[in-house]
């Protein structure tokens, strides 16, 4: 012991007759980069103590708003801190690159085959790859559907130079990228008030021959409702009998995909039922990993058409991939799995079930408070909207402008077409959000209201805070 203080103390000794006396004493923050501005579009000129750039970089972030308070997100803001810790483990490894990190591909594999199981894929023959997020899973799940379509339509001898997808204007800013990418029309069913998912009725007139699929979404991000799937999927099977079409469906269960099996057991609506060949979900919304990974999942290999796949050689040995990115971290894959573990399916229900439960308490809350009228509940996701019975006193916009000075982050946007005279505010309820922090997000309400009440010419609107989905 005496000898390592001896050596700590020549250590110390050397490393401050490296510096001078000012620069030891120097405080934080009156040094000569920190007193001056540094250069925000342009490298600079010389480098800098390590501490030094990470105080001005910390320093600019604290401008940002909590994470843990933005009611907006899905995405994951907490995760225990031994998950953070094999995430931390892994930031250096290249997932892509299996032949390298076999450990770590072998651990998303066993999340794929996790995911299908728990989505009832049938008889062992599912397939599934790792995304950045549902909208690269969104992008390869409509291009093995098109291409798929686009094989029958060539069987059959018929033109493929008009696909469409069918779906709801309540879809996520990712299925119309995916339209406008790849060429497919979009044909949409429009909101109506009072009804903000799509219904087999209004599916069954939209669908013809060129339809490459039906998408039906298990969690709206605008009200957070499930969309009754198994209800379409009937109507859809008729249908194809009738007309001897192969429409398929997909599921976009990005935000509903680890909830629905945890909550709903019994509900319908994965791969159960037979005409859908493909599932998306998010691992960094209800999957509680932090950003970003998802997950594409399809009923059967044979709904991946093999020409999509690539097989690459030069990272070491013959790897298959079926990707939009190619190199990026293999942390949250191992993230993912850790909750996997860690929870199992008994700890993933008791968490959806206390989400549900102060959702449904934050909800019932507001609809007393008088000004307020519920659009949803949070009985399906942990998620409800609510507009105000009235705006001629202030508008929802007023209200997320004000409750953004306590630092709640709370959405306000329009419905979709056919309902976007519809102004609503939307609260996602998450892992890290609990019991105590709803009440004081309740005090915080009712204070913004009687603010409201009493400032006629308070207007939030005009500061643009208008968020969509």
């Amino acid at each position: 012991m005496a000898a390592d203080l001896k050596e700590r103390d020549v250590l110390i000794k050397k490393i401050n007759n490296d510096k001078s006396k000012e620069d030891i004493l120097a405080p934080a923050y009156a040094g000569r980069i920190m007193a001056e501005p540094i250069p925000k579009n342009r490298l600079p000129d010389e480098s800098m103590e390590p501490r030094t750039a990470y105080n001005l970089i910390h320093d600019e972030l604290m401008m940002d708003g909590s994470s843990r308070l933005n009611l907006a997100t899905f995405v994951t803001t907490w995760m225990e801190p031994e998950a953070k810790q094999l995430m931390a483990s892994c930031f250096d490894k290249n997932m892509i690159d299996k032949d390298e990190y076999p450990q770590t591909a072998e651990i998303e594999q066993r999340c794929i085959n996790m995911i299908l199981d728990l989505f009832n894929a049938p008889g062992g023959q599912g397939l599934g790859v790792s995304t950045i997020g549902s909208s690269e899973a969104v992008m390869l799940s409509g291009l093995a559907l098109k291409w798929k379509w686009r094989e029958r339509m060539n069987a059959g001898g018929k033109p493929t130079d008009r696909p469409n997808i069918v779906m709801g204007t309540n879809v996520q800013v990712v299925w119309e990228k995916f339209c406008r990418y790849w060429d497919v029309e979009p044909r949409y069913i429009p909101m109506e008030h009072g009804r903000y998912v799509i219904t087999p009725e209004e599916v069954v007139k939209a669908v013809d021959e060129n339809t490459i699929a039906v998408m039906a979404i298990l969690g709206t991000t605008y009200s957070g409702q499930f969309e009754p799937i198994e209800d379409i999927h009937e109507a859809l099977m008729k249908l194809n009998a009738e007309t001897g079409w192969e429409t398929p469906m997909h599921v976009d269960a990005a935000s509903g995909g680890f909830v629905a099996p945890f909550i709903y057991p019994d509900l319908k609506w994965d791969f159960q039922l037979p005409l859908i060949k493909s599932i998306n979900v998010s691992g960094h919304k209800y999957g509680l990993v932090y950003p970003g990974v998802g997950w594409a999942v399809w009923r059967d290999r044979s709904e991946v058409p093999e020409d999509l796949v690539f097989h690459v050689d030069y990272l070491g040995g013959d790897m298959p991939t079926f990707t939009l990115n190619f190199s990026r971290p293999g942390n949250q894959i191992v993230g993912q799995y850790y909750n996997f573990l860690r929870l199992g399916k008994a700890g993933y229900a008791r968490i959806m079930e206390t989400l549900h439960d102060t959702a449904n308490y934050l909800s019932a809350q507001i609809n007393l408070m008088g000004p307020f009228e519920l659009l949803s509940d949070g009985s399906e996701l942990p998620v409800f909207a609510f507009r105000l019975k009235t705006e001629k006193e202030y508008s929802v916009y007023d209200l997320s402008a004000k409750l953004r000075e306590f630092g709640w982050q709370v959405p306000a946007y329009t419905m979709p077409a056919n309902a976007d005279d519809v102004a609503v505010l939307r609260v996602v309820v998450r892992e890290g959000f609990s019991r105590d922090m709803a009440d004081m997000f309740l005090d915080d309400i009712r204070k913004t209201v009687d603010f409201l009440k009493n400032s006629p010419n308070y207007g939030g609107k005009k500061y643009g805070l208008h968020f969509r989905h």
